[in-house]
């Protein structure tokens, strides 16, 4: 049971990674992309302010950037 349970919260954690790059590689401005993750993650339940935003999307970018 514990194998599944890792299974579906890597499952979910990869396709939350994979959404979130596809809407920071669209065709839109920065800020407008970031407005969206952050709306989308509010209606999640999950609060992120803007300036944690920025963080995260810098620290997206430094991980893509090095590999």
């Amino acid at each position: 049971m514990k194998n599944s349970f890792g299974l579906l919260a890597a499952f979910v954690g990869g396709a939350f990674i994979g959404g979130a790059f596809g809407i920071l590689f669209a065709p839109k401005s920065g800020e407008e992309t970031r407005d969206k993750i952050v709306e989308s993650l509010d209606k999640r339940g999950i609060k992120l302010s803007k300036k944690d935003m920025d963080n995260l999307v810098d620290e997206i970018k430094t991980e893509v950037a090095n590999d």
